[in-house]
C-alpha cells in the first residue's frame, strides 16, 4: 500500500505523495492557466518595445531565434515534467535529477525571483489603467492589485481556469487588433524584419551590429517564457503524466504565434521606423498613428487586464511551489504544517497562496523599483541553465526513464540549450553583472540552507517520494 505523507509524519522514502489537491483541471484548462502566466500581450506591450528601440526592424530576427531557443526549452521541459509530474515544478524535478542541495537552491531563487516578478508586473498596472482614468495611475494600484487577485487565487482551480481564461481572451483580442492595424497600413519593405538599427544622436537610424542583436535576443527569450509553468498544475490536470508534456509544447507555440505575428505588422505598418524606435512608447505610438486615441484608451485597458490575468497566473504558480516546498518539509513543522494546509472544499493550499500574497504586498511597499528588478534580472538564465542539466543527466542516470513524453534529438536539446545560456549569461554579464551576482547569492544561501538544516535531518525531511498517483 502507498504511504501517505503529511508534515507531522515525516516522509518514507518509498512514499507517494497523498493526493489532496482537486485533479479536475483539463488539458485545455491547464492550458489558459499557462498562457495567463506567460501573458503575451504583456510581453509585446512591455518588453517588446525595449527590443524595437535596441536593434529597430532585426527584433523580428530576435524574436524569431528566442522561438527556436524556446523549443529547446520546452522539449527539456516536457520530459523532465511528464517524468516528474510534481507541482513544485522546476526544483522538484532538478532536485531528483541534478541532486537535492542543486533543487533547494533553485526552489529558493525561483520563489525570491517569483515574488519579485510577481511585484514588478502589479506595479505597472496603473500606468495603463491610468490611459483610461487619471485617477488608477497611483502605487496604490498595485498593493490592490496584489491583494485582490490573492483572493481570487485561492478559489478551486476551474474557477481560476475560467477566470484566467476569460481576461486572456481579452488580451488576445487587443493583440489581434494590433496585428490587423499593422497589417492592413503596410508601409515599411520585408527587409526591415532583418535590417538592424539603432537610434543615432540626432534621432537618425544608424546600423548596428549582429552583436547587439545577440544581446536583445536574450531579452526576446524573457518575453517568450512562462510556458514551462504548466507543471505547477500537474498535480491537478487530468492524466497529466500523458499530457503535461503536450501542454507545455501547445503553450509555447501560441505564445510564439501570440507575440510574433503582432511585432511583425508594428514592424511593416509603422508609419516612420525613426519615430517608431525613438518614441518613449512605441506602441503606444503606432496605436495613436494607425488607431488613434480611442483605440489607444481601448488597448491600453486590454493590456490592464493582461497584467492582472498574469498576477493571477503567476500567484497561482507560487502558492503552489510554496506548499510544495512545505511538503517536502523545508522548513520547520511550526511554518511547514500551516503552509501544506488545503481546504476541504476549494481543495486549494489557501494560506501558502495567502503568504505569496503578503510577501509580495510588503516586497512592493518596502523596496525600491530599481532593486525588485535588478532581484528578478538574472534568474531566468539559472533556472534555464537547470533545466537543461536536469533533462541531460535525468537521462543519463536513468531517473527520467518513467516519463511518457520523449524528447526527440536528445541530447542534442538539452546540449544547445545550455551552450545558448552560456552565450546569455556572458551577454548579461557584459551589460550589466549585478542580477548575475544578486542570482548568484541567492543560490549560495539556498546551499548553506539546505547543508545547515535539510541535510542534517535527511532521514525525513527533503525524502523526494515519487509523483502523486493519478488513479488515488
Amino acid at each position: 500500500m502507498t504511504e501517505e505523507v503529511t508534515p507531522q509524519t515525516g516522509t518514507p522514502r518509498s512514499a507517494t505523495y497523498r493526493q489532496d489537491l482537486s485533479r479536475s483541471l483539463t488539458f485545455r484548462e491547464n492550458i489558459l492557466i499557462t498562457l495567463s502566466a506567460v501573458t503575451p500581450a504583456s510581453s509585446v506591450f512591455i518588453i517588446v518595445p525595449s527590443v524595437i528601440q535596441g536593434i529597430a526592424g532585426a527584433s523580428a530576427v530576435a524574436f524569431a531565434v528566442a522561438a527556436l531557443v524556446g523549443v529547446v526549452v520546452a522539449l527539456c521541459y516536457a520530459e523532465l515534467s511528464s517524468a516528474f509530474p510534481i507541482t513544485g515544478g522546476e526544483y522538484a524535478f532538478v532536485a531528483r535529477t541534478v541532486g537535492k542541495p542543486t533543487g533547494f537552491a533553485l526552489y529558493l531563487l525561483t520563489i525570491v525571483s517569483g515574488i519579485l516578478i510577481l511585484v514588478v508586473i502589479a506595479g505597472g498596472t496603473g500606468q495603463y489603467l491610468g490611459a483610461v482614468w487619471s485617477a488608477l495611475d497611483g502605487r496604490w494600484v498595485g498593493v490592490v492589485v496584489i491583494v485582490v487577485t490573492g483572493l481570487i487565487a485561492v478559489l478551486g482551480i476551474r474557477t481560476n481556469a475560467w477566470v484566467t481564461g476569460i481576461f486572456l481572451v481579452v488580451e488576445l483580442l487587443a493583440l489581434a487588433l494590433l496585428a490587423v492595424l499593422g497589417f492592413v497600413h503596410v508601409t515599411q519593405p520585408v527587409s526591415v524584419l532583418w535590417t538592424a538599427q539603432a537610434a543615432g544622436m540626432d534621432g537618425t537610424l544608424t546600423s548596428a551590429s549582429a552583436g547587439l542583436v545577440v544581446s536583445y535576443t536574450a531579452i526576446a527569450i524573457f518575453a517568450y517564457n512562462g510556458y514551462g509553468t504548466a507543471v505547477y498544475y500537474a498535480e491537478e490536470t487530468r492524466q497529466a503524466t500523458r499530457t503535461i508534456g503536450r501542454a507545455i509544447l501547445w503553450s509555447l507555440a501560441i505564445t510564439v504565434v501570440a507575440e510574433f505575428v503582432p511585432l511583425v505588422a508594428v514592424l511593416l505598418g509603422t508609419p516612420s521606423m525613426p519615430a517608431l524606435v525613438n518614441a518613449d512608447s512605441p506602441m503606444n505610438y503606432f496605436l495613436l498613428a494607425r488607431g488613434g486615441t480611442v483605440v489607444n484608451t481601448i488597448v491600453s485597458l486590454g493590456i490592464a487586464i493582461a497584467v492582472i490575468n498574469a498576477v493571477i497566473a503567476i500567484m497561482l504558480q507560487l502558492g503552489r511551489s510554496l506548499y510544495s516546498a512545505a511538503r517536502d518539509r523545508s522548513w520547520p513543522d511550526a511554518i511547514s504544517r500551516p503552509l501544506t494546509w488545503i481546504h476541504p472544499r476549494l481543495r486549494t493550499p489557501v494560506v501558502a497562496t495567502l503568504t505569496v500574497a503578503a510577501l509580495g504586498t510588503l516586497a512592493y511597499w518596502l523596496l525600491p523599483f530599481q532593486v525588485l528588478l535588478l532581484g528578478s534580472g538574472a534568474s531566468l538564465v539559472i533556472t534555464y541553465v537547470m533545466v537543461g542539466l536536469a533533462a541531460l543527466v535525468g537521462r543519463i542516470r536513468g531517473r527520467t526513464r518513467r516519463a511518457v513524453y520523449r524528447m526527440p534529438g536528445w541530447p542534442l536539446p538539452p546540449l544547445l540549450l545550455l551552450a545558448t545560456m552560456v552565450v546569455v549569461v556572458y551577454e548579461n554579464l557584459l551589460s550589466d553583472w549585478v542580477p548575475v551576482a544578486i542570482t548568484v547569492g541567492i543560490l549560495a544561501v539556498g546551499y548553506l540552507y539546505y547543508y545547515a538544516y535539510i541535510h542534517p535531518r535527511r532521514d525525513d525531511r527533503w525524502t523526494l517520494p515519487d509523483p502523486v498517483d493519478e488513479d488515488a
